[in-house]
């Protein structure tokens, strides 16, 4: 059911205060079905921020276990759970901190070949993944089933993230773009070098792993304006964020 207890009331009183948000806006935060890729350096606070939240069912695909290494950044395991599946890990901590929050676990990556599976019933897909492959199987299954995809990703001390709904128009009919129209190809294996090689600072996953779990907020209250069409960037060593536009990059008509 959509009605809040009077426990639910008393833990979203600050949520419900809000005009933006109100009583309408935390009952479609119940309702909601987000499925999280990744319950690494991003996908910890997005969990933890979205379960706080009252989302009311999280999905989690994630087939790693946590090591020590990990503890650095992803906030959501601690020392004890080294060695559990990060996707049971991140459910117990779910369960610690929303009773409330229903969470479905796929011990597994999410590729192409699972998508369609993980996704069903989902209303939103977030992508906290550390790879080019997972990227753009998200995109492409997010599109697919016509609904949004919030897409982030760090490195060092740089992070960036934006929102996906290629498959609606804007208010002059034009559709948004898509994965694709930002990043038309993957790069090169190893150009890009992943966190494991270069390194990243573990509060930087922190930062923009929230801003993830905002825009997701949005998305499903309706409040405020997403970041459809448009690119987040955060260089953590000067604190400065800029905000880059891009737009479609090739005629397509809606499915």
């Amino acid at each position: 059911m959509d009605t809040l207890s009077s426990e639910e009331i008393a833990r979203y009183h600050r949520h419900i205060l809000l005009p933006e948000v109100g009583g309408a806006g935390q009952q479609r935060l119940k309702r909601a079905r987000v499925l999280v890729v990744g319950a690494g350096g991003l996908g910890a606070p997005i969990l933890q921020y979205l379960a706080a939240a009252g989302i009311g069912t999280l999905g989690i695909a994630d087939d790693d276990r946590v090591s020590l290494s990990n503890l650095q950044r992803q906030v959501i395991h601690d020392t004890g759970t080294i060695g559990e599946l990060k996707s049971q890990s991140a459910a117990d901590a779910i369960a610690r901190l929303n009773p409330h929050v229903t969470v479905i676990r796929f011990e597994e990556r999410f590729t192409p070949e699972t998508a369609g599976r993980q996704l069903a019933g989902f209303h939103l897909l977030i992508d906290g993944s550390d790879n080019f492959d997972t990227r753009y199987a998200a995109a492409d299954a997010a599109e697919a089933a016509k609904i949004p995809l919030v897409s982030g990703a760090v490195g060092r001390f740089h992070g960036s993230l934006t929102v996906l709904k290629p498959y609606e128009a804007d208010a002059e009919g034009a559709l948004y773009p898509s994965y694709r129209d930002l990043f038309p190809e993957k790069p090169p294996a190893g150009l890009v070098p992943s966190c494991a090689e270069a390194g990243v600072i573990g509060a930087l996953t922190g930062v923009i792993g929230t801003l993830m779990a905002m825009e997701a907020i949005k998305l499903v209250t309706g409040a405020g304006e997403p970041l459809v069409g448009r690119l987040l960037m955060y260089d953590s060593l000067t604190a400065r964020f800029d905000t880059v536009k891009y737009r479609r990059r090739r005629v397509r008509q809606p499915a």
